[in-house]
């Protein structure tokens, strides 16, 4: 069972790693317009093609692209949507 997290005690819009969780790699309190969220978000244990770094290989770059391409509405919707947060840290 993942361990109980104190929404109070998070800050805001900085995400952080949960490896304990048993099924989400990464936990961030969003707050945008006076609301705030938890969102949970990213697979435990995934290969994700990361940051685009300087030499990578073709398949990573399509990789990135095809996340992008597949999410990019709720990538849209901003920091209340688990995709943006997915999007900003692990791609």
């Amino acid at each position: 069972m993942a361990e109980r997290v104190d929404k109070d005690k998070l800050p805001c819009n900085k995400p952080r790693r949960t490896p304990n969780h048993p099924t989400k790699s990464h936990i961030v309190k969003a707050c945008e317009d006076g609301k705030e969220k938890i969102i949970r978000f990213g697979e435990q244990g995934a290969k994700t093609a990361g940051k685009p770094k300087k030499g990578e290989s073709e398949r990573m770059k399509a990789k990135r692209k095809s996340f992008k391409a597949r999410h990019g509405r709720n990538i849209a919707k901003g920091k209340m949507s688990a995709a943006y947060w997915a999007d900003k840290v692990k791609w």
